[in-house]
């Protein structure tokens, strides 16, 4: 059954998607921006098909690391079907992000001046689904005497605002950095890639209100993991982080066990 029949079609399907639920790895995966995908009643928000397919819409390449871990590991992954264009389901309701009218250069028409009750029918619609989802899996886990590690994956920009990043990954946390600690510690070990604490973006930047809501109220051990998105544009690339990340996220955990 659809959320909201007047709000999506039936071409449009559900706006969550659940990958591997049995999956019997600790680990659950999270994207919440791993979709470009508009849905139908609100056609092309006025943007032009660059802004459509570049990262203000959604995260490159997240996704696919996102399911290639998700095999590695074992893992469950959760993911939003749907464009951040429409609700950036890591943003809580009340934030001007969660629905932006402006994103980096580009103005987003179809987000201009919306009502109260507009953006109460994209909460409803996208945002109350998604996380109801991800409590309802970390409730069934528990149901089944598994523990729960939340692990959301994201991508970003080489280039932000003519400015070059040259953090290739970023191990983000927000006020429990115990798993973050532990895989940094590791990242330096390995030296593969240029990781970063909270780079890109950091908890100032309200991007780990997924971790907010479903990790730190239960003392989840949780992580976001940032990857610039030149690295993960093909398959190969995807791949490579997947596996980096993959091992990162074993050690890291192992060593809890000890």
């Amino acid at each position: 059954m659809l959320v909201q029949s007047d709000f999506f079609t039936d071409a449009d399907g559900e706006p969550v998607a659940v990958e591997n639920a049995e999956g019997v790895s600790p680990v659950l995966l999270v994207c919440e921006h791993a979709s470009r995908r508009l849905p139908q009643r609100y056609g092309d928000l006025g943007l032009s098909e660059e802004a459509r397919l570049s990262h203000i819409a959604w995260d490159p390449g997240a996704l696919a690391v996102a399911r290639f871990m998700s095999q590695s590991l074992d893992a469950a992954l959760i993911y939003q079907r749907f464009s951040r264009l429409i609700y950036d389901c890591n943003r809580p309701p009340e934030s001007p992000a969660a629905m932006r009218d402006v994103s980096e250069i580009f103005r987003i028409p179809g987000n201009e001046n919306l009502s109260a009750s507009e953006r109460s029918r994209r909460t409803t619609a996208l945002y109350l689904p998604f996380h109801g989802r991800i409590h309802q899996e970390i409730e069934n886990r528990r149901e089944r005497g598994l523990d729960t590690v939340i692990v959301t994956l994201h991508s970003f920009t080489p280039v932000y605002f003519g400015k070059k990043r040259p953090v290739e990954i970023g191990i983000l946390h927000d006020k429990d950095s115990r798993l973050a600690d532990r895989m940094l510690a590791d990242a330096a070990k390995a030296n593969q890639y240029r990781v970063e604490r909270n780079e890109p973006y950091g908890p100032a930047d309200g991007v780990t209100h997924t971790l907010e809501v479903h990790a730190l109220p239960a003392g989840l051990l949780n992580v976001m993991i940032e990857v610039r998105n030149d690295l993960i544009n093909d398959e190969t690339g995807q791949r490579v982080v997947a596996d980096f990340l993959t091992g990162l996220l074993r050690d890291s955990l192992d060593a809890f066990q000890r």
